[in-house]
């Protein structure tokens, strides 16, 4: 029970989450396949925003964990523990890192998407970042073609923190769609690293 406490403790962060009880389904898919997009995570049901543990009643919670679940694609499955602390129940939800990426989630209009851990959110996932997990998923090799292309942007970042897909497509007056690749490419060997926000994307040398 000391493990627990200490996650409690620690806060919110890229692998844990806590909700005081799952109210939707279709947020805790969400924060499911986030974590398996990542690098798995941990989901304690029972615990308040505040760190104080609620309670919950643990039929309630699984019925709602397996409706959650059920709107994963592709499947997931987590290991769900039951933990009495200071005489209330807690659920510990493990979930796994995917090795099937990108996972979607199906929200209440029956679309599905890719949402991702940023810090301690879920957040939709950039065209970007859906074809960088793809690529991990099929664990393919990246080729990457070292053209002025890629030397143009890999120049600017050296004297500049940041760029946006728009930018990149400004610079050297390409198309969007070819930018996108070049990127995707060089986030997927680590070259570049990808800043998720909810408002903007960009990217920075790894």
């Amino acid at each position: 029970m000391k493990r627990i406490e200490q996650l409690i403790a620690q806060g919110e962060g890229e692998s844990l989450d806590y909700k005081k009880e799952i109210t939707s389904a279709e947020r805790i898919a969400k924060t499911i396949v986030s974590f398996s997009n990542h690098k798995g995570g941990i989901l304690l049901i029972g615990v308040n925003d505040d760190k104080i543990i609620s309670g919950i009643k643990p039929e309630e919670e699984r019925f709602m964990l397996e409706k959650a679940l059920i709107l994963c694609k592709p499947e997931i499955q987590p290991d769900i523990y039951e933990h009495r602390i200071q005489k209330k129940i807690i659920l510990e939800v493990t979930i796994p890192e995917g090795i099937e990426k990108p996972y979607y989630a199906k929200d209440t209009d029956g679309k599905w998407w890719v949402h991702i851990r940023v810090n301690d959110q879920s957040l939709l996932a950039s065209k970007v970042v859906v074809d960088v997990l793809k690529k991990q998923g099929s664990q393919e090799n990246t080729l990457i073609e070292y053209s002025s292309k890629e030397k143009a942007l890999l120049d600017y970042l050296k004297t500049h923190k940041r760029i946006t897909i728009k930018e990149y497509c400004r610079l050297i007056n390409i198309s969007r769609w070819r930018a996108i690749k070049i990127v995707v490419n060089l986030v997927s060997i680590g070259v570049l690293r990808a800043h998720n926000t909810e408002k903007t994307e960009f990217y920075t040398l790894s």
